[in-house]
């Protein structure tokens, strides 16, 4: 009998003891072991090295941590997204999205205890991004190589000669794989090129070929305007009749990137000349991570994005968000606007990016993260229309480095969270503009609300193209507007402009119109548009079936009956939308 309690006294010492050393290394790992989180084998191409940068260089670090419900917010942003669902449209608020993606206890423990071996000072990390993500603010680039395992260094991107502060790889110990989705910036090579405007081909005197391969009918003769104006936006997309009406309750948000400014002299030469009612249009600027706004150096890209948002939506009130960090750029540009914007008590209901990347620049982590607050934005009733590019299927030959080709579509149009705008020209009927941007992702498959609609044009499809693109990803675009020949003011001068960064301002205005209505009858705004669009909202458009989007040396997709990877489900009628809502 003694000999047992001798034994049962042991082995209650050992497990107490066992369970305090496994409670050490649950809190303390070994922060040595480490392996790589993410790596490219090579330089990204049309990027060069030019070795460490400057001494005392520093960059906020943000470290995306795994919610303790993984999928708690998407299912949140379907069930107040989906028409006939009982929490339609009963939007979260700040608080509330912070619940659904809080990261489990010990995931803070963890990472916190790994920081403090590292040294980071507790007083430099705060919790952002609707709370999920803690942000290391001034991290110095050599603390950052040792705490990541990287070499940062300076990037200069060969043909625009802008600098980026990354690193070809990093990595971070076993303990935390599991625990961390993402560290930004690191390998993603997230910088938005520089607007080129886009000259569409002539469509009246060429071939259109059918998804098949086979010579569609040759257009002989088509309507034109010259130019695209807003009050023939109006007047085509069935809004001019509606006035928005709740004196400031519905807000439109632009953002901006790279230091592209919109000018208020522009704007006021723009509608003075277009939309006469309009002359006094005006918008706010919000300042973000540092930028400092310079009306008197105007970006096309600004001006088009603010004259047209509000040439479709005048005279709500708008806001525009310029994004600043560098040169050279330490900054995740995409995450601190995000930073920012999910920080917010009251976010506008709709916004606008005209800003996009090549998909094969990004990681698969970096870009399922981004896309995960683009759906935070969504759960509390934003709508994001994003522009779909201007290099239909791809850029250049769209070849890999292994020989073989691949067409590219660009962020955050593959995000299935956000509404994607392609590019049209003409009128009676309107056509596919050539460049406009279109084909699936290979990080993010076919989301439900999709399915009908894709799977059609893929069996049209067939076997073209098979191997070149993802059948099973999320389709791009989701809709469409008039992307050719519309006239911007800038510096005072009137020139014309050609791409899809007119289009999505355009719908935006078109959505912003809806969400007045929707407001000013009591009713909560659209937010997250793709479950009503794919089904009884798809009734409000205007279905495209000429044209097609050319790209790596090959004829592209066409458009056709059904939604298609060049115009979505087609163009914007606001009566028939409204009608629907109805």
């Amino acid at each position: 009998m003694r000999y047992y309690r001798c034994i049962f006294v042991l082995s209650i010492l050992t497990t107490g003891l066992l369970g305090g050393f496994a409670k050490h290394l649950r809190l303390s790992p070994p922060w040595d072991d480490t392996h790589i989180k993410h790596s490219w084998n090579a330089v990204p191409k049309n990027w060069e090295s030019l070795g460490h940068p400057p001494s005392g260089t520093a960059i906020d670090l943000y470290i995306a941590l795994k919610p303790q419900r993984e999928n708690a917010v998407v299912d949140a942003l379907y069930e107040v997204s989906e028409p006939g669902h009982p929490r339609y449209r009963a939007y979260l608020t700040k608080e509330q999205v912070a619940d659904l993606v809080a990261p489990r206890p010990e995931t803070l423990e963890l990472v916190n205890s790994w920081l403090e071996h590292h040294g980071i000072s507790s007083s430099s990390i705060s919790m952002t991004h609707g709370g999920n993500t803690l942000m290391l603010k001034a991290v110095s680039v050599t603390q950052a190589d040792t705490l990541l395992g990287a070499s940062y260094q300076l990037y200069r991107h060969i043909e625009r000669g802008e600098t980026i502060v990354r690193t070809v790889g990093y990595s971070l110990p076993m303990a935390l794989h599991w625990h961390v989705l993402t560290v930004a910036p690191t390998t993603s090579f997230v910088f938005p090129p520089r607007t080129q405007w886009q000259t569409a081909q002539n469509r009246s005197d060429r071939a259109v070929k059918s998804t098949s391969g086979e010579p569609a009918t040759v257009l002989s003769s088509r309507a034109k305007v010259n130019p695209v104006t807003p009050s023939f936006l109006r007047w085509l997309y069935d809004s001019e009749a509606y006035t928005p009406n709740t004196h400031g309750e519905n807000v439109l948000g632009i953002v901006g990137f790279l230091g592209h400014y919109p000018s208020p002299a522009d704007l006021g030469a723009f509608m003075r000349k277009y939309l006469s009612e309009a002359g006094d249009a005006t918008f706010t600027v919000v300042e973000i991570n540092g930028e400092k706004y310079d009306p008197t150096h105007p970006h096309d890209e600004a001006n088009v994005d603010i004259q047209y948002a509000e040439a479709m939506a005048y005279p709500t009130p708008h806001i525009f968000y310029s994004t600043g960090g560098g040169p050279p750029r330490t900054d995740d540009i995409w995450m601190s606007w995000l930073k920012y914007i999910l920080d917010q008590e009251n976010i506008p209901q709709t916004i606008s990016i005209s800003y996009n990347i090549l998909e094969h620049f990004l990681s698969r982590e970096w870009a399922i993260n981004a896309c995960n607050q683009f759906a935070k934005l969504g759960v509390r009733g934003v709508s994001v229309l994003v522009s779909s590019g201007n290099k239909g299927i791809g850029p250049g030959t769209c070849m890999r480095d292994d020989g073989t080709v691949r067409f590219k579509p660009s962020f955050p149009g593959i995000c299935p969270y956000v509404t994607v705008v392609g590019g049209t020209t003409d009128f009676e009927p309107e056509v596919a503009a050539s460049f406009s941007g279109g084909g699936f992702s290979d990080y993010f498959k076919r989301p439900t609300y999709q399915e009908e609609a894709v799977s059609t044009f893929l069996q049209d499809l067939g076997n073209r193209y098979q191997g070149l693109y993802n059948a099973s990803g999320r389709g791009i675009p989701d809709i469409a507007a008039q992307a050719v020949g519309l006239p911007i003011f800038l510096n005072g001068n009137e020139i014309k402009v050609s791409g899809t960064s007119a289009a999505a301002p355009i719908v935006a205005g078109i959505i912003s119109l809806l969400n007045d209505w929707l407001i000013l009858t009591g009713q909560g705004p659209l937010g997250f548009l793709n479950p009503w669009l794919y089904g009884r909202g798809s009734r409000g458009f205007t279905d495209i079936t000429e044209g097609s989007n050319p790209g790596c040396n090959l004829d592209g997709f066409s458009a056709i009956a059904g939604w298609d990877p060049v115009t979505g489900l087609g163009t914007p009628r606001f009566r028939k939308m409204l009608e629907q809502l109805l």
